[in-house]
């Protein structure tokens, strides 16, 4: 099969194809988990019941009439793709979005990848003497995501499937309540759905995280923690409460000044992670906490929110 085929078969643009192809090469793949293995794997990986039965269904086994030949080649040379930055962490797209509702093989491509995945970069903690209980907080990140993007109506998966290469190659850790990808001159702080955001809850993640990077990456020395998120917009200070999570969070952070960013419309982002919704009209979102009506009420006004970047010291 040549690129032209392979796009016209999976319905995606051929420079999606062929960007799988120039980054994957001719690296290694890695193999699926043993299937008898794939439940216990999958509760480690707190994916939930439906999600796993979904997974299972779909499961590219050899005489499987699901995966067709370009199929199969994706998820071989997306896996390669991923492998082939094993401790890289910047964004990474596996592949093209592919139209989820033509089968579970279509809707889970880059899950088998993740699970495949998993024994590679499982294998690269280890060499850092990384603990097997931050690997599977770590890994565990995709349970949460499936059932996300599941109440998202499947909206969330396009976004999602880039996020988890970032734990799938070494780039990202769980520590406590926040999650902490690796870089250069700053370690990123992200806030995943996981409970209240209390100060002593975020300070005990940062000292786990000042002790956790010297000790597994002494090559590395990250002088600040950053964060670039809505949350971080000053303009939620005139519905929030002083003394809430999230403006507490803020008053840690020396902001940098505001530019737009490419390729993310704030608007959107802040849908995304407060109602986990991208369709849902203004006046049908659920007004249940300060935060929602906050939202709500900010862009009935007209106004829009932004995505502000800050950070401070480690």
């Amino acid at each position: 099969m040549d690129l032209d085929d392979i796009a016209a078969r999976l319905g995606v643009p051929v420079a999606d194809v062929a960007r799988v192809h120039r980054l994957a090469g001719d690296g290694p793949s890695a193999p699926l988990p043993a299937k008898a293995d794939v439940p216990a794997i999958l509760e480690r990986l707190a994916v939930r019941p439906e999600d796993a039965a979904e997974i299972t269904a779909g499961w590219p086994d050899p005489d499987s009439p699901l995966w067709t030949p370009e199929l199969r080649w994706l998820l071989d040379r997306s896996i390669a793709l991923v492998r082939a930055d094993l401790g890289g962490h910047g964004w990474l797209p596996p592949g093209p979005e592919l139209p989820r509702e033509r089968g579970p093989a279509w809707r889970h491509l880059y899950v088998y990848a993740y699970l495949a995945l998993a024994g590679v970069v499982t294998g690269y903690h280890r060499d850092h003497g990384i603990a097997a209980d931050v690997s599977w907080a770590t890994l565990a990140d995709l349970g949460r995501n499936l059932a996300i993007d599941r109440r998202m109506r499947r909206e969330g998966w396009p976004v999602m499937q880039s996020w988890l290469t970032l734990h799938a190659r070494g780039g990202l850790y769980e520590l406590g309540r926040l999650q902490h990808q690796r870089g250069a001159t700053a370690i990123d702080l992200h806030i995943p759905e996981s409970g209240p955001m209390t100060p002593d809850a975020v300070e005990a993640s940062l000292d786990e995280a000042r002790a956790f990077f010297p000790r597994h990456f002494p090559d590395e020395r990250p002088t600040t923690f950053s964060c670039g998120s809505w949350l971080l917009d000053p303009q939620l200070r005139e519905y929030l409460p002083a003394d809430s999570n999230i403006v507490r969070f803020q008053r840690r952070f020396a902001l940098d000044p505001y530019e737009e960013p490419e390729g993310q419309d704030a608007d959107v982002e802040v849908l995304r992670f407060v109602f986990r919704t991208l369709s849902t009209p203004l006046d049908r979102l659920p007004r249940r906490t300060v935060l929602q009506r906050a939202i709500v009420d900010h862009l009935k006004a007209g106004r829009h929110w932004q995505i502000r970047r800050g950070h401070f010291p480690i």
